[in-house]
């Protein structure tokens, strides 16, 4: 019955059956701590499986505002790829009023070094020396985008390869999941509405991710918080997968500063507040706690730590009036999938405290459940 219910979980998305946690090998149990990232590690995978790959961008601006802009590559069941371009101004229009922009895209491909992406209206392309991108994108007229991205601290991931698997034989994964990032980084260009055309000159973040499965298969719930303080830039990816790996919590992400790495690593994140949101059946965080601790990049110990209240959410994004048609005719069939992000943006009421150090900076943050 297990061996008919995993064949129908492949194809159709459902719930899979209960391996426990032992079917999955998680990043942060690996004998390295964290690693460099390579040219390698930044090419687009292009899998010819069910998978969703992502480029993703954060941007703070000198000005106030904070935006994201993303691409997401999802392969369904190997018969079906699609692309799309999202990008999000937060409070473009006032408080609650977002800008969203979503859209699919055509043409789409990739570049000889397999670092760039391109499509109809949409270039993302990384420099020989993968320290620089840049972001070009006229999918939609409601936001066109022009913007550099340049790295000021080294790429990391933790363990050494950034990924996780899945899978009853570790020798045999069937599934993966990987996180590789630029922690800190300087932004300059535009973001051009209708409305307003915005200086995005300010501090930037790049994750490239992989989920090399299903992803309501390969996480329940996830957590990103992303700290920006004069010194420090401080980020933190935790994913909980469902009851068939037995609820794993994989917590990882890194400390950096203009040149240096200071911490790598796992990493632990609790939500010491929640109330019920009635319209959604969900815990919706009111406070975190939030800690970066072990060995450092220079061998020496490293205590970091952020806790404190969550503003009021900037926004409850439904995911699955976001994602493409076909992805969401896999996940929204799913008996108890409810994909719902909840949104924070904090400006300056929030400390992080390295070692002895302490500043304050600006939070943003994603609580993100999808099923019990």
């Amino acid at each position: 019955m297990n061996w008919f219910k995993q064949q129908l979980a492949n194809v159709a998305g459902t719930q899979e059956p209960e391996y426990g946690p032992s079917a999955i090998q998680s990043v942060t149990s690996q004998s390295q701590q964290f690693s460099d990232v390579t040219k390698d590690d930044l090419k687009w995978i292009n899998m010819d499986s069910t998978n969703v790959e992502t480029a993703t961008f954060y941007f703070m601006t000198d000005e106030g505002f904070t935006a994201m802009a993303q691409i997401i590559y999802s392969n369904v069941a190997g018969i079906h790829t699609t692309a799309q371009f999202n990008s999000k101004i937060f409070n473009h229009d006032g408080p609650g009023k977002h800008l969203w922009c979503s859209d699919p895209l055509h043409n789409f491909g990739f570049d000889d070094a397999q670092t760039g992406f391109f499509a109809d209206n949409v270039a993302v392309e990384m420099n020989a020396d993968i320290d620089t991108i840049t972001i070009k994108s006229a999918s939609n007229e409601g936001n066109l985008v022009n913007l550099t991205l340049k790295r000021k601290a080294p790429a990391f991931q933790a363990g050494k390869d950034g990924t996780s698997y899945f899978g009853t034989d570790p020798a045999n994964p069937w599934g993966s999941m990987f996180h590789r990032f630029w922690p800190r980084c300087t932004v300059t260009g535009k973001m051009q509405t209708e409305k307003k055309t915005y200086d995005m000159k300010g501090k930037g973040l790049f994750i490239k991710a992989l989920q090399g499965m299903k992803p309501h298969h390969a996480a329940a719930k996830w957590n990103f918080i992303w700290f920006e303080s004069p010194t420090y830039t401080s980020v933190l990816m935790e994913y909980t997968t469902p009851g068939s790996y037995g609820h794993t919590s994989v917590s990882l992400g890194g400390i950096a500063k203009d040149g240096d790495i200071i911490y790598a690593g796992p990493t632990t994140v609790k939500h010491t507040k929640s109330a019920p949101d009635v319209d959604c059946n969900w815990p919706e965080p009111k406070a975190i706690e939030l800690e970066w601790k072990g060995p450092g990049a220079s061998g020496k110990s490293v205590e970091a730590s952020l806790q404190g209240d969550l503003p009021e959410r900037t926004d409850r994004v439904d995911v699955l009036s976001h994602i493409p048609g076909f992805v969401k005719s896999i996940v929204g069939g799913v008996v108890g999938t409810r994909p719902y992000i909840y949104q924070y943006i904090s400006k300056d009421d929030l400390t992080v405290k390295v070692d002895d150090s302490t500043e304050k900076g600006q939070l943003f943050m994603e609580a993100t459940f999808i099923s019990e």
